[in-house]
């Protein structure tokens, strides 16, 4: 990993499913954070073979594999201090007061992003298996602009 990852890759909700659209969507990134329910670690192991990863455990991730993932996690990017968390609503520290400058999570299977207290939250979506009649996404984080881009990439299926 180069010193300072600026295009980060931000996946949820794979629940053991990799789609190729989604390999295709995070080709590029520097550093690709997976938000939980993971759900396979062959799922690790291929988004390692594009950037390196950083995976936190969701709730669904209750094999003997995933009980390694950390439940929380933080990613450095240059000035950028992201933490990473499955769901938010179990958040128990004031990211800007504590320094985090983004929060990616997932759970809830919605893309999304907004500001709070001076922290940007993510939400990817789900790039797994469809759920009920929410959108399949992965997000796009570009932190190389002022103020940082969030893209949202809807996959194809």
């Amino acid at each position: 990993m180069q010193a300072s990852p600026t295009r980060i890759g931000l996946i949820s909700d794979t629940h053991g499913l990799l789609r190729p659209q989604a390999l295709e969507a995070l080709r590029g990134s520097e550093l690709i954070l997976h938000a939980g329910d993971v759900g396979k670690p062959e799922i690790l192991s291929a988004l390692q073979e594009l950037a390196p990863v950083i995976a936190v455990r969701g709730n669904v991730d209750t094999s003997d594999w995933a009980r390694t993932l950390p439940e929380t996690a933080v990613a450095e990017a240059g000035k950028f201090l992201i933490y990473i968390l499955h769901d938010v609503h179990t958040l128990d520290l004031n990211p800007a007061a504590a320094g985090f400058h983004v929060v990616v999570s997932g759970h809830s299977h919605q893309p999304g992003k907004f500001e709070r207290d001076g922290a940007l939250y993510i939400n990817p979506g789900s790039a797994g298996p469809r759920r009920f009649q929410l959108p399949v996404t992965v997000a796009r984080l570009n932190l190389g602009r002022t103020p940082c881009a969030v893209e949202f990439v809807e996959l194809k299926i």
